[in-house]
């Protein structure tokens, strides 16, 4: 306990056992390594499990056998290693089996590079493997975050049986930063639909198989209505100066602490720049965004992608303020000074309104 310099990548680890995860089950890969390292050592020194699989399929579907039977469960890894995961995620959703999933994001497609992306937006975020289901993911932008949200993503895995990712990227996994590990050590209930060998559970089943379609029908429609509850109750995102902003940035990781700097020098030349960080990106903060697009205001979507969280910009807005898309790809890393010369280039020409 106490403050601790670590890469966010370890930090990961503390809060995973801060939230009481009980077992972890994993592959290695570049950038999210550390994370497997630090488990294979913290996790049976506190009592817990850690077991390297031998594929990140094998270790998705070690995640959907042991949460079946009432574990607090977790794996990391990459984006090709995620992708990988994606049938697992599908049947993880549909036996509604509460998971902990961290994606150290890196660049594609294909092999890439081990550089910062935020490409996988569209994987994480909108699905991944098949049918109509949803991931609540978080997106944390430091070291004590990355163990913050951690630790909370276990209670809101079992409140509402679902997978719970934390979206990140290299650059927020690799550095180093002090990190507060303070409270109390959580655990989990005993969880009344899971398996546990006995008598009790006996007649409880983990299954997302349903040969009639109208019971699947219903069940899907059962999925869509705790989504909805999400979407309503789970929402977080934080604000940064902007009260009387004119041009807003969204961006989550580490574009978010670039684009945080980036104001403040807009500031210091007169322009009336804020930041708006998406805490949560499913939920996204799609009511906010339609608030804030009701005042004179540029929106200025800034991530390491094509666009992908920019079209969730833009269907937030509904074209009721004109949105900006700044992107980076392969791994290139924006500067604070590139985003200052761009938007006081939207500045000089008034900004499309």
């Amino acid at each position: 306990m106490g403050k601790r310099l670590m890469k966010g990548n370890e930090a990961v680890v503390h809060g995973a056992l801060m939230g009481g995860a009980t077992h972890f089950f994993g592959y290695p890969i570049t950038p999210a390594s550390e994370i497997a390292h630090g488990a294979a050592h913290y996790f049976p020194a506190s009592g817990r499990c850690f077991l390297q699989a031998e594929s990140e399929v094998s270790a998705v579907n070690m995640l959907y056998g042991a949460s079946g039977a009432g574990a607090r469960v977790m794996t990391a890894s990459s984006g090709p290693g995620f992708a990988l995961m994606s049938e697992g995620l599908s049947y993880l959703a549909g036996a509604e089996l509460p998971a902990v999933l961290v994606d150290v994001q890196r660049a594609g497609p294909g092999l890439g590079n081990i550089w910062p992306e935020q490409s996988d937006y569209n994987m994480v975020i909108k699905g991944g493997g098949h049918g109509n289901y949803r991931n609540i993911v978080l997106a944390p932008y430091s070291a004590q975050e990355m163990c913050d949200f951690t630790r909370k993503a276990f209670a809101l895995a079992d409140v509402y049986r679902m997978t719970v990712c934390i979206l990140t990227d290299a650059y927020v996994g690799q550095m180093m930063e002090a990190v507060e590990l303070s409270g109390e050590m959580e655990t989990g209930d005993r969880k009344p639909w899971a398996v546990y060998g006995n008598r009790e559970s006996k007649e409880n089943l983990i299954t997302s198989i349903f040969m009639d379609p109208v019971l699947l029908e219903k069940h899907n429609r059962k999925l869509q209505e705790k989504y909805r509850e999400v979407e309503q109750h789970c929402v977080e995102y934080h604000e940064y100066r902007t009260e009387d902003a004119e041009y807003i940035c969204i961006a989550y990781g580490i574009t978010a602490r670039i684009c945080m700097s980036a104001v403040d020098e807009l500031r210091e030349r007169g322009i009336p720049a804020g930041l708006l960080r998406p805490k949560t990106l499913y939920p996204f903060p799609k009511e906010r965004l339609a608030q804030l697009a009701e005042g004179k205001v540029t929106f200025i979507a800034a991530e390491m992608s094509n666009g992908m969280m920019a079209d969730d910009v833009e269907l937030a807005v509904s074209g009721k303020a004109p949105v900006r898309r700044y992107g980076w790809l392969g791994g290139v890393i924006p500067t604070v000074s590139e985003i200052v010369e761009r938007i006081q280039a939207e500045a000089d020409k008034g900004g499309g309104r």
